[in-house]
C-alpha cells in the first residue's frame, strides 16, 4: 500500500510557486515583448504603404507613425491618433471570464497567463493643446499568452472575430487586421457635439482655462454612454 504523501511546507510551495508560475510568466512577458515588435514593424509598414498610395493619388493627408518607447506606437490620421501600448506586467481573469469555458484552458490553466496590448483612440489636438482633461477611447485589448494563442476584447469586428484563444495563433496576417481594423474604426468614430445641458455652465475658472488655449474638455462621445460591447450611443 502507498504512503500517503507527505504535506508541502510552506517553503516548499513557495518554490514551486516561483518555478512553476514564474517561469510562465517570464515566458509571457518575452512573446507580448515579441508581438508588440511585430506591432510596431506593421504599423511602420501601413504607414509607408498609405503615405505611398497618397502621393501616388495626389491626396493629401497627414500620417504619421512614432514609435514612443519600449512600450507604445502611435499612428497620426490627419486629426486622429490611434495609440498602440503593451502593458508591462501579466495578467490572468477573473472566475466568470469567458476564458475558463474553454478546454483549452481547463487543461492547462496556466495558458491563461496573458500580455496585453491594449489600442487607443485620441484627437490630435487634445495633444497638441495639451487638454490633459480629454478623453481617448479603447478600441480594443489584445491578450497573448505563452503559446501566442490569443482573444480580443474590442469594437465591432474586433470584438467577435477574435474571441476563440484555443485556435487562434497569432501571425503577422491577424497582427495587419487589428492595425487595418482599428484605423478603419477611428476613422468612421465622428466627434459628436456634447449635449447642451452638459455644457450650458462655465466656472470663472474654466473660463481662466480658456484664455490663450484650448482646454475645455473633449471626447468623441463626451456626455454619451459609451458601451464596451457595442457601437451605441446612448
Amino acid at each position: 500500500m502507498p504512503k500517503n504523501k507527505k504535506p508541502q511546507t510552506p517553503n516548499e510551495l513557495i518554490i514551486e510557486n516561483l518555478r512553476e508560475k514564474g517561469q510562465v510568466i517570464k515566458q509571457v512577458a518575452t512573446v507580448t515583448h515579441e508581438v508588440f515588435h511585430e506591432f510596431k514593424n506593421q504599423l511602420r509598414k501601413t504607414q509607408s504603404d498609405l503615405a505611398y498610395t497618397l502621393v501616388k493619388n495626389n491626396i493629401k493627408a497627414d500620417l504619421q507613425y512614432s514609435d514612443k518607447g519600449q512600450f507604445e506606437a502611435e499612428m497620426k490620421l490627419n486629426d486622429e491618433i490611434v495609440i498602440y501600448a503593451q502593458h508591462s506586467n501579466v495578467f490572468t481573469f477573473d472566475a466568470e471570464h469567458f476564458i475558463w469555458r474553454s478546454p483549452y484552458i481547463q487543461e492547462d490553466p496556466m495558458r491563461a497567463h496573458c500580455g496585453m496590448i491594449q489600442v487607443y483612440n485620441f484627437l490630435s489636438d487634445s495633444f497638441k493643446y495639451n487638454r490633459n482633461h480629454d478623453v481617448g477611447y479603447m478600441i480594443a485589448r489584445l491578450f497573448v499568452n505563452k503559446d501566442r494563442h490569443f482573444f480580443i476584447e474590442g469594437k465591432r469586428q474586433l470584438g467577435f472575430l477574435y474571441n476563440d484563444i484555443e485556435n487562434l495563433v497569432l501571425d503577422n496576417s491577424h497582427i495587419q487586421e487589428v492595425i487595418e481594423s482599428s484605423i478603419l474604426y477611428t476613422l468612421n468614430f465622428d466627434l459628436l457635439v456634447p449635449p447642451y445641458e452638459m455644457v450650458k455652465e462655465l466656472t470663472l475658472n474654466q473660463k481662466i482655462e480658456l484664455e490663450g488655449v484650448q482646454s475645455q474638455q473633449t471626447g468623441k462621445r463626451l456626455g454619451f454612454r459609451f458601451g464596451a460591447d457595442d457601437d451605441e450611443i446612448r
